[in-house]
């Protein structure tokens, strides 16, 4: 039986930045159109962590039953491990996602009908990113679907349901984070390319190589700072403080960098959503001010 703390850490902690700070910049985005809403924010937030959560549980589901987690050098996974039984934590999975769902439900009816279709998408996406017969995490596009769920929808989500329009701004926002996000899951699938290829999870990481997504990743990152760049002339130059989070990503990247593998990149995770969560906390205010 997995203790409490297992399976706390079989939610990944780590990944909460990728649901917190897109929900942070997106507010922002909405107070910069004068419109921000604080219950509104908060109903996204549980969205965003209902979803993050749940699709984590999923993943370690179905990697699990898969045999995928069998031998990895990551953080803990409840089935891959057998600390949990599958259907358990299959039942993690959709307890959350519901929760979640149940969130986006109340906030489409204050905001916009429509936005339903938008959450059922998500729930789609998180499910079939390692679930079903043709997974699409197992064929190179988790990091394309990452980057429009917890980049674009996320944070143009969280300022249309409080604006009720999204403007260049919340746009640049989106996108920033969507680098950053993607980013996370480029560093995990970097540091899994050896056990991934063995398993037959072909990732858009076993697909580039190592030293391909190692650039790649570095990549992602430079973009982030050039929109930030872009929202101190659109927005406001207060936008600059989001550079007080460039500390950060540097201690990011220098494993990457380093050309480190294995447990030795599990920081590059941490790093790169404290960069996130920063970086959206320092903007937001500076759009939320300006």
């Amino acid at each position: 039986m997995a203790t409490f703390g297992q399976w706390v850490e079989g939610a990944r902690p780590r990944t909460l930045p990728n649901a917190v700070a897109p929900v942070i910049a997106g507010t922002g985005a909405a107070a910069w159109l004068g419109a921000a809403s604080w219950w509104k924010a908060l109903l996204a937030l549980l969205v965003a962590v209902g979803m993050i959560v749940g699709v984590n549980y999923a993943n370690d589901y179905s990697d699990g039953i898969r045999g995928t987690d069998d031998v990895r050098a990551g953080p803990l996974r409840l089935v891959g491990s057998k600390l949990a039984a599958p259907r358990a934590v299959l039942t993690a999975a959709m307890v959350s996602l519901a929760v979640g769902a149940v969130a986006g439900l109340v906030l489409a009816w204050f905001s916009a009908p429509w936005l339903i279709a938008v959450g059922a998408a998500c729930i789609a996406g998180a499910w079939l990113y390692t679930g079903g017969s043709k997974p699409y995490g197992y064929l190179g596009f988790g990091e394309i679907a990452v980057f429009v769920f917890f980049g674009l929808v996320a944070v143009l989500g969280t300022q249309f349901t409080q604006a009720l329009r999204v403007d260049w701004v919340g746009a640049a926002c989106a996108v920033a984070m969507g680098c950053l996000s993607s980013a996370v899951l480029v560093a995990n699938n970097l540091r899994d390319i050896p056990t991934d290829a063995q398993t037959g999870k072909i990732t858009l990481a076993v697909r580039l190589g190592d030293a391909r997504t190692r650039v790649f990743y570095q990549a992602l990152l430079m973009v982030w700072v050039l929109l930030t760049l872009v929202l101190c002339f659109i927005a406001t130059p207060a936008c600059g403080a989001g550079f007080l989070a460039t500390p950060l990503a540097v201690r990011a990247t220098r494993p990457v960098r380093a050309g480190l593998g294995g447990r030795d990149l599990i920081p590059v995770l941490r790093d790169t959503g404290l960069t996130m969560l920063v970086w959206s906390v320092l903007v937001a205010a500076a759009l939320t001010l300006g």
